[in-house]
């Protein structure tokens, strides 16, 4: 019986260190996705790090301009993507989709209304969207409007 009492002190010390250690990792998990600006059901922004401009590939300053198409249950969508770069890091955005669903245009708007947050002061290199303001396939668009702005700041 004295074997079996000096167990449970065992097994709640052991309890609490893995539930620590659970939750250390919880945090940095979390931390990681509001500074990457993925799967945030909500606009979500970091504040700019000032080593971003440093990281930063080698892009042309100014206003770009790509479409991208993305698949929805409705069909093929297409966003067009409008990017404003300085020093690489991302100044403007605007987003604009052309769905024709009540469904489309819903996730769109959701999306376009809540991409600033998300992606503006931060380095074109270090984005990429998955979900935004609740909408998830625009993203898909997005990301690849991106890279075409990419290509085309491209110095």
């Amino acid at each position: 019986m004295n074997k079996q009492r000096a167990k449970y002190p065992l097994a709640i010390l052991t309890g609490l260190t893995l539930v620590g250690a659970l939750a250390g990792c919880s945090t940095a998990a979390a931390d990681e996705e509001t500074a990457t600006g993925t799967d945030s059901g909500t606009a979500e922004s970091a504040a700019p790090d000032s080593s971003d401009a440093a990281t930063a590939g080698s892009y042309t300053d100014g206003t770009y301009t790509e479409s991208a198409d993305y698949t929805s249950p409705g069909g093929t969508e297409t966003v067009e993507v409008t990017v404003t770069l300085a020093d690489g890091i991302i100044t403007e955005v605007e987003a604009v989709g052309d769905g024709d669903n009540p469904n489309s245009k819903r996730y769109q708007g959701e999306f376009s209304d809540g991409i600033a947050a998300v992606v503006v002061g931060k380095s074109i290199d270090d984005i990429s969207v998955d979900k935004v303001a609740g909408s998830s396939l625009t993203s898909a668009g997005f990301n690849d409007a991106i890279d075409a702005i990419k290509a085309d700041a491209a110095s």
